[in-house]
């Protein structure tokens, strides 16, 4: 039987393209985001290029509903061999001088707890077949804060902490874990077109610009990640 993906946050830059790239490998695609129009376009490009994938509109950030959704995908492609995590929302970064509790709930529903959630569901399986994969996608942010840009950078580094103690516990169960973090903004992303049209803004030191990253660069990145399974984090571009 075919192997599964399940994309969660697939739009149109990285999850696009993590679509294509395993689907060129003999993946069938489960697309999991927010909104349903996106989606049955990225169903239809794969189409054209006979692979096989399916929609499944859906509110990542309400924790409580994934298990059930993770039996819906389950259900319809017979399991999930690997889950990817890379959700885009959420984006807007702030001081850490003007954090709040209420401020950060939401972030750590969608970018901390929903991951979590969702390993929890789909683990049993893969512990049966003493196999899979659970990549996760991040910022730089996880790995070393900066001056306002707080906000998702601290949930994203509980996240990053839970996916290195994942790796070291699942590999000799033949399971792998491991974090793509990004230290880029990605072409075609809703982050990208966000930042270029002044939606929000990202404070870089005087004479610094952020570099731009192809999706297909980092869609080989995983796939390189979930092939060699010989470290918990990929950081690409290199910081």
């Amino acid at each position: 039987m075919p192997k599964t993906i399940a994309i969660f946050g697939a739009g149109t830059g990285l999850g696009a393209s993590v679509a294509h790239r395993f689907g060129r490998e003999g993946f069938r695609i489960a697309l999991i985001g927010r909104r349903p129009a996106p989606l049955d376009s990225l169903v239809r490009d794969l189409a054209a290029d006979g692979i096989e994938a399916h929609a499944f509109p859906a509110d990542l950030s309400n924790v409580t509903a994934l298990p059930a959704f993770v039996e819906k995908i389950t259900h319809h492609f017979g399991g999930i061999d690997v889950i990817e995590y890379a959700p885009v929302s959420n984006l807007t970064f702030h001081p850490a001088m003007e954090l709040t509790a209420e401020l950060l709930q939401g972030l750590v529903d969608l970018y901390l707890l929903a991951p979590v959630e969702l390993v929890r569901a789909v683990l049993p399986q893969m512990l049966a077949r003493s196999d899979g994969a659970i990549l996760l996608g991040q910022g730089y942010s996880a790995v070393e804060g900066a001056p306002f840009m707080s906000g998702v950078g601290p949930v994203m580094a509980a996240a990053r902490n839970y996916i290195y103690s994942l790796h070291g516990e699942l590999a000799p169960l033949g399971i792998y874990a491991g974090t793509l973090t990004v230290t880029a903004m990605i072409e075609r992303s809703e982050g990208h077109s966000a930042a270029t049209s002044g939606e929000f803004a990202i404070h870089l030191p005087e004479g610094q610009t952020l570099p731009v990253v192809s999706p297909d660069d980092l869609a080989d990145q995983y796939w390189e990640l979930y092939t060699n399974r010989n470290r918990a984090e990929q950081i690409h571009p290199a910081a």
